[in-house]
């Protein structure tokens, strides 16, 4: 088991790309089937100092590939904005 405090203190690592992400910041939960639906990772962008939702990698659960011990490797589409 492992609590959601915990997951917030790891790294998202997108593989496609070796791209640190960051850490979690919030969940999308599916209240009827008590399930986590994504995970939400703040953006390197800031508009006045504070994170817009336009501004958040929305990680599908599924696209989790492994949870480690300071680790989360995720398979997250590469943004194209991101290498220029």
């Amino acid at each position: 088991m492992i609590r959601i405090s915990e997951l917030r203190e790891r790294e998202v690592i997108n593989v496609n790309d070796g791209r640190r992400l960051g850490a979690i910041r919030d969940l999308e939960l599916d209240l009827e089937r008590g399930r986590i639906k994504a995970i939400i990772v703040p953006a390197s962008g800031r508009i006045l100092g504070k994170f817009t939702r336009a501004r958040e990698h929305l990680i599908p659960w599924e696209k989790i590939v492994k949870i480690g011990v300071d680790t989360i490797l995720v398979d997250h589409p590469t943004d194209p904005a991101s290498k220029a």
